[in-house]
């Protein structure tokens, strides 16, 4: 064999070796790609668990200090890394008139003065992050010991609101029907529930703009 052939041969072997491992080395990444892929999945399902299974619990407070023990719990809440165990923390109110000099007011009353009512998971560290928080006397239950309420005690004490039903939906024509921009037609084009809120497009000074409107401001034409 002349020293050119086997040349050519020893080339030809050092560029399938070198293919292969690219080939290799695509597959591992696509794997470790899939792989994490599969990992966030697993975490964001383990995360919706964990909050389907939240309960909510009524904690005693100083008098007047029902919405410090709120500011301060979520501040700890931040801090501490605890939004996989305590998601919410509630003083419920409720709007009352008021006439004073013959004049009617709006104000804001506690419904339950001296509780706050917090959506957790009860475990042995989230039970002592509450019962630690300034402002907190315990928890209600018997000999103090945490009771979830149930679904009725949810329900009277207003303290979950329920998703509102809405007739449209995106990609439908509505039209305004109260507010600065009342009569003015628009196409939706985002609702979010949880904000109540909803995003249309309508044309304004001949330029399609998007607005954020209430739910309720709104009608399906």
């Amino acid at each position: 064999m002349s020293n050119d052939e086997t040349s050519e041969k020893a080339n030809a072997s050092e560029v399938t070796n070198a293919n292969a491992s690219e080939s290799t080395s695509e597959n591992a990444n696509v794997s470790s790609s899939e792989n994490a892929d599969a990992g966030a999945s697993v975490s964001e399902n383990a995360n919706a668990s964990e909050s389907e299974n939240a309960r909510w619990y009524v904690v005693h407070t100083y008098s007047g200090y029902e919405n410090k023990v709120k500011a301060n719990l979520e501040k700890i809440v931040e801090n501490r890394g605890l939004k996989d165990y305590i998601f919410e923390i509630v003083v419920p109110q409720e709007e009352q008139i008021e006439i004073k000099d013959g004049k009617k007011k709006s104000v804001l009353r506690k419904v339950f003065p001296g509780y706050a009512i917090i959506k957790m998971i009860m475990t042995d560290d989230s039970w002592y992050v509450v019962r630690n928080t300034r402002g907190v006397t315990g928890f209600v239950g018997p000999g103090s010991k945490p009771v979830p309420l149930t679904e009725d005690e949810v329900r009277v004490m207003g303290v979950e609101e329920f998703a509102p039903v809405v007739d449209y939906e995106v990609g439908d024509s509505v039209r305004i029907v109260n507010g600065p921009l009342e009569n003015f037609i628009g196409i939706v084009e985002e609702i979010n529930m949880e904000k109540k809120k909803v995003r249309v497009e309508v044309s304004m000074f001949g330029r399609e703009t998007p607005v954020e409107l209430e739910l309720v401001q709104i009608q399906k034409i």
